[in-house]
């Protein structure tokens, strides 16, 4: 086991207290020296988090011995150092902002799509009767898909319920949601059951597990990760590179974030135009006088937010936090 490790995770489970979870959490994270971002909710858990590979499997150990997250399929890689630089641990009303809050119409606890795990979605993706779909974000598919999947024009998760009119043309077809982790395609494959759809599976563990177990055939590109290291390698059987540069078109699998904070966007940049541009997407955002220093990465530490505080939501393209 590597000197670091970095925990990818969600769980769908009822927390009463989650307000006063979240703050007793981050006591509990800090005390390990953990690193990450973790959303606590009433319908569960979502986190990142990353350190020490023995703090991490104290972390672990000690989520799975409460009954209400004795089910979390940790996702697990070793790294060289840890993926963040701070602790945050944050309540908010979802785990994954998708504005489907009513849980007498939407409940991953109570009827989700099938789950498959990555060997059944390796066997099945294929088939003529079969509709791999990508709920991630547009930044998020730009950077790396699974070959000849769908993608929808999305900024955020949130933008998900509108698109369910353009799929009807699927309705008699096999549909397999997937996204990085598998917690957006919880709701999504719920949704879609919602809406008539009656043949609805998802990713089990999303890009990230099948890429582990499955070794990744067939995902062309990188997989987008939120936290410090941007994007991870996902396919060892037949890799391709499908993202190009924004700005001048070279192919390039470097995704970052605009050096403007009022922007902020996620897009595509090859090492020569983040010189170039000073890690920014327009010569606007260049000129911002609140432009950030870049430093090569293209990864900024979010503000830090208060915990155990009903913040208002924010409706930026960055909440999507956690896949």
């Amino acid at each position: 086991m590597g000197k670091y490790n970095t925990l990818l995770y969600y769980c769908y489970s009822t927390i009463s207290d989650a307000e006063l979870f979240a703050a007793d959490h981050l006591i509990f994270c800090k005390s390990l020296n953990l690193t990450g971002r973790i959303i606590v909710a009433e319908e569960g858990l979502n986190g990142t988090v990353s350190g020490a590979a023995d703090a991490c499997k104290t972390y672990m150990d000690t989520l799975h011995a409460d009954p209400r997250f004795a089910a979390i399929d940790f996702k697990v890689d070793e790294v060289a150092i840890p993926s963040f630089i701070k602790m945050h641990v944050r309540y908010k009303s979802e785990i994954v902002h998708s504005g489907l809050r009513d849980p007498h119409i939407i409940n991953p606890q109570k009827k989700t799509g099938i789950h498959l795990d990555p060997k059944e979605f390796l066997a099945m993706k294929d088939n003529e009767d079969v509709v791999i779909l990508d709920v991630r974000s547009n930044y998020e598919h730009s950077l790396g898909k699974f070959k000849n999947a769908v993608t929808l024009d999305i900024e955020n998760f949130r933008d998900f319920p509108d698109k369910i009119n353009e799929l009807a043309q699927y309705r008699d077809k096999k549909i397999v949601t997937y996204c990085t982790g598998g917690i957006k395609c919880e709701k999504a494959s719920a949704l879609l059951l919602h809406e008539g759809f009656t043949d609805v599976y998802q990713l089990h563990g999303g890009i990230i597990k099948y890429g582990k177990e499955a070794g990744g055939e067939d995902f062309e590109g990188k997989c987008y990760v939120f936290d410090n290291r941007l994007s991870v390698e996902v396919n060892s059987v037949n890799p391709v590179a499908i993202s190009t540069c924004y700005n001048c078109g070279k192919t390039t699998e470097k995704m970052i974030n605009c050096a403007n904070p009022e922007c902020n966007e996620h897009f595509t940049q090859c090492d020569e135009c983040g010189t170039a541009m000073d890690g920014c997407c327009s010569d606007a955002c260049k000129e911002h006088p609140r432009k950030r220093v870049y430093d090569g990465t293209g990864y900024y530490v979010k503000v830090p937010q208060a915990v155990g505080v009903k913040n208002q939501e924010t409706r930026s393209k960055n909440q999507d936090f956690f896949a």
